[in-house]
């Protein structure tokens, strides 16, 4: 068992009339979820992601296929509930994750994404981006067609290549780390990751408060530059 504190937050913006956030966070299972903006009922895409990792609490033995077996059955419950009127056909949500589980007998920390919601791992002074985007920008970065730069303001920046509430099922990033004592992570949907840039995120998760101040502060930072989407934070401090 991985010995952890942590503290969630999430708001609306300023500009969104809905929060299509959802988030999990109970001391072994940590999930955002951004449903989609613009696209049918992202609100419901959402909720029905993060209840599925839910259904993970409380076991301890978790391997890491069970892990990749929910993804599946995530993004199955999304498409049945299209398919059966709760939301709409077109609903769909980006998942970022992290869940302790056991792997050979040892304790590990499983990560997994899919889509833009994003992963960081603070740890003796520096941030770590663990999850890869999956969005257009982030191929056109990788074929060196934009600079880093270039990136936040890019006008296709919403533009994700992967989501959940999609067949056939999309497969997920994922990574196995061994816990370490005074590390902390991130866990983000893109309405925080786009209005604060990566220094001041360093700069916030080491300051010294504890992870729920911390995580109320990251979304307060967020709306101050603008709050122009949705912005969910799940702050996690492996003791």
């Amino acid at each position: 068992m991985i010995a952890v504190s942590w503290g969630a937050a999430t708001d609306v913006g300023k500009i969104r009339q809905v929060n299509e956030d959802s988030l999990v966070a109970n001391g072994q299972v940590f999930v955002v979820a951004d449903g989609m903006g613009g696209h049918a009922a992202g609100d419901v895409a959402s909720r029905l992601a993060v209840e599925a990792f839910d259904g993970l609490a409380g076991d301890w033995s978790i391997r890491p296929e069970a892990v990749l077996n929910v993804v599946a059955d995530a993004n199955d419950s999304i498409l049945d509930a299209a398919r059966h009127g709760e939301g709409r056909g077109g609903m769909g949500t980006t998942v970022v994750g992290l869940i302790a589980v056991q792997n050979d007998g040892h304790d590990f920390w499983f990560a997994f994404n899919v889509g833009d919601s994003r992963l960081y791992r603070s740890f003796g002074g520096e941030l770590e981006q663990v999850s890869v985007d999956h969005s257009l920008v982030q191929e056109l970065y990788e074929a060196g067609a934009i600079t880093q730069e270039q990136r936040r303001d890019h006008p296709r920046a919403n533009v994700v290549t992967r989501v959940l509430g999609t067949d056939p099922t999309p497969l997920p990033d994922y990574w196995l780390r061994a816990p370490q004592s005074g590390e902390r992570f991130l866990l983000c949907s893109d309405g925080l990751s786009n209005e604060v840039p990566d220094d001041v995120l360093a700069a916030t998760l080491t300051a010294g408060a504890d992870a729920q101040r911390t995580a109320d502060q990251l979304v307060e930072l967020a709306l101050t530059a603008g709050g122009r989407d949705n912005i969910t934070a799940i702050v996690v401090e492996t003791r």
